[in-house]
């Protein structure tokens, strides 16, 4: 039986084995300071390889298409000309309108071949609808995350009939048959703007696009934001900061939207790329972007028409879709496991 003398000795050599260690590790240069849970984050998801791979891959996506006029440029051709009717490039269309050579007409002048029918540049015009989807998808996802945020956390925070009506309103938007509501309102909207007689111009084109998406797209992220708010209202770090006499606008923004940054994210991040699906849907269905702008649904368009004569043509457009959009989703489950080591796979 341990004697309350060696007891206090030994109690007395831990501590004194402690402080030397403190010592020594200060002595040491070790850094002792503590993490924020942002610095957290970013450990954790450094140690991710499939995050970091996906992460570059969307950032090269977006590096490129912001670059897209500069190597056009240096590439030397651009997405407009129809090079099987310039001088100098005969021969590159047979008599069948179909490229001249291998795999779609892929040469040294040609990286990604030639355009049945018209002959021009495929790359080019694969630079460039990566440009008009990504950064059309970069916005209508912003503003449907904007509008989800604000809506679901009014209608979590403030309850009662405040909830219950924004609740049925957005019950309403999500009861729309997108797909059929997409391709049936485009043209309506479109005509209140441009004669039927006039061509409709390029930019409102897009920005009917981006209306009739973002009319349709915040209600997943808004029932989200409501459902995080709902259980963060009660919590007794939300309850002191009412008795301290904090505003409701202080509560909602040093409370509680940072405690949903994290279900925000991930959503945006899965919700870029089913944006950049359904412009290209729309493209494809002809209520999208017309000729002569690149596209990548005016591709698989064109494609579709030709895949049995020329199937290279939308060998390029469908591998980078395939591949942004699983790298885009690959990443948006990193940064979820990142937040929140908890549903590490």
């Amino acid at each position: 039986m341990t004697s309350p003398i060696e007891t206090e000795a030994s109690t007395a050599s831990v501590a004194l084995d402690k402080d030397t260690a403190t010592k020594n590790d200060a002595a040491d240069g070790v850094n002792l300071t503590g993490r924020s849970p942002g610095q957290l984050m970013w450990m954790r998801f450094k140690r991710d390889r499939v995050g970091m791979v996906s992460a570059v891959v969307v950032i090269l996506f977006f590096v490129v298409s912001a670059l897209a006029p500069v190597i056009s440029k240096l590439y030397g051709k651009d997405p407009y000309t129809l090079y099987a009717d310039k001088p100098g490039y005969e021969g590159l269309l047979d008599e069948f309108s179909l490229p001249v050579g291998a795999f779609g007409g892929i040469s040294g002048d040609f990286w990604f071949g030639v355009e049945p029918n018209l002959g021009r540049d495929v790359f080019t015009m694969l630079l460039y609808g990566m440009r008009t989807s990504l950064y059309m998808a970069l916005v209508l996802t912003f503003l449907c995350v904007l509008t989800g945020v604000v809506i679901g956390m009014v209608s979590g925070y403030f309850g009662g009939k405040v909830d219950y009506w924004l609740g049925r309103t957005t019950d309403f938007f999500l009861a729309f048959p997108n797909q059929l509501f997409f391709i049936a309102f485009m043209p309506v909207v479109t005509a209140l703007f441009v004669s039927p007689t006039d061509e409709t111009p390029t930019y409102l084109r897009a920005v009917v696009m981006i209306l009739v998406l973002w009319f349709l797209g915040w209600m997943g992220m808004a029932r989200l934001v409501r459902s995080s708010v709902l259980s963060l209202r009660e919590r007794e770090f939300v309850e002191a900061a009412k008795v301290s006499g904090a505003s409701r606008w202080r509560i909602v923004r040093k409370e509680i939207l940072p405690n949903i940054v994290t279900p925000i994210l991930v959503q945006g991040t899965y919700q870029l790329p089913s944006s950049i699906l359904t412009i290209a849907f729309l493209s494809y269905v002809g209520v999208g972007f017309v000729e002569p702008t690149p596209d990548w649904g005016r591709m698989f368009a064109t494609g579709s028409e030709i895949y049995e004569q020329n199937p290279a043509f939308m060998f390029f457009p469908g591998v980078a879709m395939v591949v942004f959009v699983l790298a885009f989703n690959l990443l948006g489950d990193s940064v979820r496991d990142a937040f929140d080591p908890k549903t590490g796979r």
